[in-house]
């Protein structure tokens, strides 16, 4: 028995890969890095790659290095998979200035993150989403994570927000299972688990994917996932999430970000990755070996 397929297909795909920038030992962009690693993700099972996220350091990247990775990326992948930038500021006109950039240097969405820092009250966040949304062409994934930004984006704003035309997704961090449910149940939002312990929870109510951080190391196992689930097989779909769990803690939730870990892993596996931007330091060697070690074993079996 193979489980109900939702109403409309998700608007970029159902396994998503929030990318790293690789950079280069001196720091700056790596572009040939960047087009290798997009064409093994995307070899590999990724429907879609969210490129300058919060695992592409964002924070720490130029407005013209942004617009020269959708660029490069589009060079590696064509038209195989689609693109979605990250263009969220604590800025709204400069929101509106990287969702405009990031349309004409060929993105086919934008992810935009809560304004972060001055923690604005729902109206102004709502009204914040609807001026991006209406600055360009392109659909819009709204990015929940208050962990980071400080402001939860809620369940009533979000059913409100879904009214808009090209608001059409969520990448969700909001570890709220019962809101995201709400959310689910009245608007025709595409939600996509953002932290990939809920990847097959989330999938199982009705949501439309993953835009995971592990899939830079792994994008065929986490996509597994996905597949055994549509296949009916939810006992096989349940162990393959539980055997990436050890590897999930260590790259997310072990005291650093995962872009520090997931670099570090890319690089010890010869991959594109190169360094972090300050504020955020390299990997010791001691987190080096056991994401290493963690990772043979989850490959193994």
């Amino acid at each position: 028995m193979t489980h109900t397929a939702p109403s409309a297909p998700p608007p970029f795909g159902r396994a998503l890969c929030a990318m790293i920038t690789p950079f280069t030992e001196a720091g700056e962009l790596d572009l040939p890095g960047a087009q290798l690693l997009a064409a093994r993700l995307v070899s590999e099972g990724c429907d879609g790659l969210v490129l300058s996220g919060t695992t592409g350091e964002s924070p720490t990247t130029t407005d013209a290095e942004k617009s020269a990775l959708i660029t490069a990326v589009r060079e590696a992948v064509g038209d195989r998979v689609p693109l979605v930038s990250g263009v969220g500021t604590f800025d709204t006109r400069h929101t509106v200035e990287l969702a405009r950039q990031a349309e004409k240097a060929g993105a086919d969405g934008v992810l935009v993150v809560s304004p972060y820092y001055s923690r604005p009250p729902q109206d102004a966040l709502e009204a914040h989403f609807r001026e991006v949304a209406d600055a360009s062409g392109l659909p819009l994934v709204l990015y929940d994570i208050p962990g980071r930004t400080g402001t939860r984006i809620e369940p009533e704003t979000m059913i409100r927000l879904a009214e808009h035309p090209r608001i059409v997704a969520v990448k969700d961090c909001s570890y709220d299972f019962l809101g995201v449910q709400k959310v689910l149940g009245r608007t025709e939002l595409a939600y996509y688990a953002g932290c990939d312990e809920h990847i097959l929870a989330l999938y199982a109510v009705g949501g439309a994917g993953y835009v995971s951080t592990v899939a830079n190391v792994v994008p065929a196992r986490l996509r597994a996932i996905l597949d055994a689930f549509e296949a009916g097989d939810t006992p096989v779909s349940a162990r393959l999430q539980q055997r990436a769990t050890p590897l999930i803690e260590l790259l997310m939730a072990a005291g650093l970000p995962g872009t520090v870990t997931v670099k570090a892993l890319l690089n010890s596996l010869g991959l594109p990755g190169g360094s972090v931007r300050a504020p955020l330091r390299p990997a010791g060697r001691d987190t080096v070996d056991g994401l290493r070690a963690a990772y043979e074993e989850f490959i193994a079996v």
